[in-house]
């Protein structure tokens, strides 16, 4: 007898057993949400903005959607041209019904359902009633930004932000006293990144924001730390880099000195320099985080801006971007080593964008948690093109396999979007399922109890003592 039809994204959405839906709907489900990294603009959430239609808050900025979209063929008139509103919506619809088995068909439809109460298949169809009724609510008060994260249960957002940020908007959301946690996290890669088109404007802006005329490396270290220390005082807890790969080339303060003074001059780098430097400013990064008490964070694989023809008439991120084939594993060894035999390495979360590069991530962390901090080294979620459901299956296997996956601080949205908290449910169904799954194959002891404490620290508890939110 063939097995019966599950409906499609019911409550028991991903949940093969009953253990797994225990699991989720007593113990995951509740929890609130901790996004320790996401691009979200403080501006929007110190406005306390309202979207005046569905494509304000679901298509501008979400090259996600706008990729699926030009690989069917719609003009980019649609996607980030000069098409109304409306139109645009209506193209994407006609997309949703051949996103089947992308993880956009399942992100479509959670958002529908948790943030508007829509059942309805995505179609063009369907498009016109669903583009009216959602853009009515947004037109109401309780969509607006801040109750939208009230109506996720979103406890703490950690923002995205350049050291040249005054951060006036975070400085305003606690001001008024919002209850939900909005931080800065420092960014400083353009700092980094000497090789960069536009690095000597960025070094001259930073001069100026820190009050530092930057000629040399003391200079710019300095004005990194004065930004740091301005990030600190207001909150901040994080850094983020997005980087292909680390940096951790021999070098001397001495020869960093000599090729930044080399570049500011207007003269080219090599690339053997440009490591060397970027080996130094990362390396006196680590020891500021440290030094700091905050986390750093390391998101690295990505190959950006694949298609300079669309990067001059778009801009970066807007769909261009790739999975990228890196080495990984023996400079970043070299690096959190010489951290860690001067006692200056910093919690460490680390992100990997190629698959391949998962149980490297996952033994990584391994060689560096001393039982000074509990899951002082973290293995990251899936993220970008990974953030989905093999991806995260894959990376939460791999992290079991090889370390503890009852010490992981869970997910985070790494997204632009306020419509994208219900990646934070898809995570906690796919976990939940897991562990389930094991439950009911003799793989572990059927106890609720035990295990729902487990998923309720890695979906909430763990990140809210490690961050010290």
């Amino acid at each position: 007898m063939s097995k019966e039809i599950k409906p499609f994204i019911d409550d028991n959405f991903l949940l093969e057993n009953r253990t797994a839906e225990i699991l989720y709907h007593e113990y995951a489900k509740v929890q609130p949400i901790i996004d320790y990294h996401c691009h979200l603009p403080p501006d929007e959430i110190a406005a306390d903005k309202q979207f005046p239609n569905l494509t304000a808050i679901w298509l501008y900025g979400d090259h996600y959607k706008w990729r699926a979209m030009r690989t069917l063929g719609v003009p980019e008139r649609y996607i980030t041209g000069n098409a109304t509103d409306a139109e645009k919506f209506a193209k994407w619809a006609e997309t949703v019904p051949y996103t089947l088995r992308n993880p956009l068909f399942h992100w479509t439809h959670l958002e529908l359902k948790r943030y508007f109460g829509v059942h309805d298949i995505l179609n063009p169809a369907s498009a016109s009633a669903v583009y009216e009724q959602c853009s009515a609510l947004l037109n109401t008060p309780g969509y607006s930004t801040r109750n939208i994260l009230r109506k996720m249960n979103v406890s703490v957002v950690c923002t995205t932000d350049d050291p040249t940020d005054n951060l006036e908007y975070h400085r305003q959301i606690g001001a008024d006293g919002f209850e939900v946690k909005i931080l800065p996290a420092f960014r400083p890669d353009k700092a980094i990144l000497i090789e960069r088109e536009g690095f000597n404007g960025y070094i001259e802006k930073l001069g100026e924001v820190a009050g530092v005329e930057i000629k040399n490396l003391a200079d710019l270290l300095e004005s990194i730390r004065k930004r740091a220390d301005f990030f600190d005082q207001n909150g901040c807890k994080l850094s983020d880099h997005g980087l292909e790969q680390v940096y951790a080339e021999p070098f001397t303060d001495k020869e960093a000195d000599e090729i930044l003074r080399k570049k500011l001059s207007g003269a080219a780098v090599t690339a053997g320099e440009a490591r060397k430097f970027m080996s130094a400013i990362l390396y006196h990064l680590g020891c500021l985080y440290s030094e700091k008490g905050w986390t750093q964070q390391f998101h690295l694989g990505a190959l950006r801006n694949n298609s300079s023809r669309m990067l001059r008439e778009l801009g970066p991120d807007t769909g261009f971007d790739s999975i990228g084939d890196f080495d990984q594993a023996a400079a970043l060894a070299r690096f959190l080593n010489r951290l860690d035999t001067e006692n200056k390495l910093a919690q460490t979360v680390l992100y990997n964008l190629n698959p391949r590069d998962n149980e490297v991530m996952a033994t990584m962390i391994g060689n560096f948690n001393d039982g000074s901090v509990r899951g002082k080294m973290q293995f990251g979620s899936a993220w970008w093109f990974l953030d989905q459901k093999d991806g995260m299956e894959k990376q939460m296997n791999a992290l079991s396999n090889m370390g503890l996956l009852s010490c992981f601080i869970g997910m985070l949205t790494d997204s632009r979007s306020f419509m994208s908290f219900p990646r934070h449910e898809y995570f906690r169904r796919l976990l939940c399922n897991l562990i389930g799954r094991d439950v009911h194959n003799g793989e572990l002891p059927d106890d609720t109890q035990w295990l729902g404490g487990i998923v309720a620290d890695i979906c909430y508890g763990n990140a809210k003592r490690y961050f010290d939110f």
